[in-house]
C-alpha cells in the first residue's frame, strides 16, 4: 500500500513539474520581457531561446535559463528544449528581417526544413516552424494566451476621429492591406487621397510610415496595419506602440488603423495619450 501511494505521488510531481514549465523563442522588443515576468507571477520557470543580434540581454535576469543561438541554429533549439522538459512553448518579438540575409547560421535540420517548405514567406515559414516543433512533441501556444491584454479593442481610442476623407481612405486602404497581405508580402500600408504612398516589406513598419509621409509632404496620411487573411494568429500579430505613434507624429501621419482582436498594442494608455 506504501509503495503504490509513493509511486502515485511521484507521478504527481513530475506532471506538475512539466505543466509549470514554458518555452520561450525570444526575438527583439519589449514582448519576450513582459511575458516572461507575467509568466513568473502565474507559477511558470521560462527556459529561453534568444538570438545573437536580436534579443534583449536584460531577459536572461526575468527567466530560468537562456540559450543564445544564431537564426538557423535548429537543431541546438530543439535539444535545449528537450533537456528541460519542455512541451509547450511561445514565440514572441521580433526579428529583424535583414539579419536573415547576413546572420544567419543553418545546421542540417534547418536546410532540410527549408528544403521541403513549398513557401518562404512569413507566415508560411512560421507555420511550417510550429509544426515541425510538434513532430519534436513542442507544441507552440497562441502568444497572448497569458497576455490578453495586448489584444487591441475595437474602438477609436483618441479624442479626434477619422474625418470623410480619412475614412474614405480607411475603407479604400484596409482593402487594399488584406489583397497585400494575401501575398504574405507586408502587414502595413500608408495611404493618402486614395493613394497608396508605401507598402511594408522587409524594411519594416517605421521605415513604410517615413516613406509613405514624406511622399505626402506630412499632410496626414492614413497608416494602416493589419493581420494578413492567411495569420497564424499564434505568432507574428501585428504590433504597434508608442515608437508607432513617435514616427507618425514625425513623418506627418495623421491616422493610425489597427485590426482588433487581431493586432497588439503595446503601452496602450501612452500611446493614446502620446496621439492626443
Amino acid at each position: 500500500w506504501r509503495s503504490h501511494v509513493t509511486r502515485r505521488s511521484h507521478v504527481t510531481r513530475r506532471s506538475q513539474v512539466k505543466k509549470m514549465r514554458i518555452g520561450l523563442i525570444a526575438g527583439g522588443g519589449q514582448f519576450p520581457l513582459l511575458f516572461s515576468k507575467k509568466a513568473l507571477k502565474k507559477g511558470y520557470k521560462v527556459f529561453a531561446i534568444g538570438f545573437h543580434s536580436e534579443t534583449d540581454k536584460i531577459l536572461a535576469n526575468h527567466v530560468e535559463a537562456l540559450k543564445w543561438l544564431y537564426l538557423g541554429q535548429v537543431s541546438k533549439l530543439i535539444k535545449y528544449f528537450k533537456q528541460h522538459n519542455i512541451t509547450q512553448a511561445v514565440m514572441l518579438g521580433s526579428i529583424k528581417k535583414t539579419n536573415i540575409f547576413k546572420d544567419i547560421r543553418p545546421d542540417f535540420k534547418a536546410l532540410s526544413f527549408i528544403a521541403t517548405t513549398p513557401r518562404t514567406h512569413d507566415n508560411s515559414v512560421l507555420t511550417s516552424f510550429a509544426d515541425l516543433l510538434l513532430k519534436e512533441g513542442i507544441k507552440i501556444l497562441p502568444s497572448t494566451f497569458l497576455l490578453p491584454e495586448l489584444i487591441s479593442p475595437k474602438g477609436c481610442w483618441t479624442k479626434r476621429k477619422p474625418d470623410k476623407t480619412e475614412k474614405k481612405d480607411i475603407l479604400q486602404g484596409w482593402k487594399i492591406a488584406k489583397g497585400i497581405g494575401n501575398l504574405d508580402i507586408g502587414q502595413c500600408i500608408v495611404i493618402s487621397n486614395g493613394t497608396i504612398l508605401a507598402v511594408e516589406a522587409i524594411e519594416g513598419t517605421d521605415a513604410a510610415i517615413k516613406r509613405g509621409g514624406l511622399l505626402s509632404h506630412q499632410n496626414g496620411a492614413v497608416v494602416i496595419k493589419l493581420s494578413k487573411p492567411t495569420q497564424d494568429l499564434r505568432f507574428d500579430l501585428p504590433s504597434s506602440g508608442c515608437g508607432t505613434i513617435e514616427t507618425m507624429h514625425e513623418f506627418g501621419a495623421g491616422v493610425l488603423v489597427l485590426e482588433a482582436e487581431k493586432s497588439l498594442s503595446f503601452d496602450r494608455e501612452e500611446m493614446i495619450s502620446l496621439a492626443n
